[in-house]
């Protein structure tokens, strides 16, 4: 598997990214955000940071970089694309993935590790059982996602929720986990066919056992496992 990790001005977790992905034994480079080219890349991954500065909304002028519009075509053709933090906000904003990304509800930024519940979803990136417990980071000031109840129910019917913010033993709290007052205790969600995932925690950041967990591990390895499935 090789990686194209697209670098927007402003963009600060692409590193941790590509180290995951080499540690892992898996191809990864860079991918400037004015190019328009991604041949020769199996996936591509949307790292956090704070593309443009965040201003207007965060993504919002990042969704318009030139490699945005080759990211998109790569997904319609059934390509997988991941998108960390800033990235899921860049998914977002490109359509890719319904629903918005708004201010944390404490007005404060988050910055720890947090239990997140995988739930039984369609997503590609992840071959955990559902109901495993990850203890992932988050980083961010914007990570309250949120969408209309049409669409929410639409997320929970087609199994597109992928991973949900809970308690340490895996429930969910009856005032919600959600340590930014997500939605639904939403941490990540798919597109209906599995190929795009975006969520705001940082797997990168626990691939490596130096760091002291490895929790991260499965957001790299199950899509590359499936990539080899698929070419025999």
């Amino acid at each position: 598997m090789r990686l194209g990790v697209v670098v927007f001005p402003g963009s600060n977790c692409e590193q941790d990214v590509v180290h995951a992905a080499r540690f892992l034994g898996f191809g990864a480079d860079y991918v400037w955000h004015g190019d328009t080219d991604l041949t020769g890349f199996d996936g591509i991954v949307l790292p956090g940071g704070f593309s443009y500065g965040d201003y207007i909304r965060c993504g919002a002028v990042a969704r318009f970089s030139p490699v945005m519009n080759e990211v998109i075509r790569f997904a319609e053709r059934g390509g997988p694309v991941m998108g960390i933090c800033n990235g899921f906000q860049i998914l977002t904003e490109a359509h890719l993935l319904p629903g918005a990304l708004l201010r944390n509800d404490t007005l404060k930024f988050i910055c720890r590790e947090v239990p997140l519940r995988v739930e039984d979803s369609a997503c590609q990136w992840l071959a955990l059982e559902p109901g495993t417990v990850v203890r992932v980071p988050v980083n961010h000031n914007e990570g309250n996602f949120i969408c209309d109840a049409e669409t929410l129910e639409h997320l929970r019917g087609n199994g597109q929720v992928v991973l949900r913010y809970c308690e340490p033993d895996g429930s969910s709290s009856h005032d919600g986990s959600a340590p930014n007052g997500a939605l639904d205790d939403i941490a990540g969600i798919c597109n209906e066919r599995g190929n795009v995932f975006g969520l705001m925690p940082h797997p990168e950041r626990v691939c490596d056992p130096v760091v002291g967990r490895t929790d991260g591990q499965p957001f790299f390895t199950a899509m590359a496992q499936r990539l080899a499935e698929v070419a025999g």
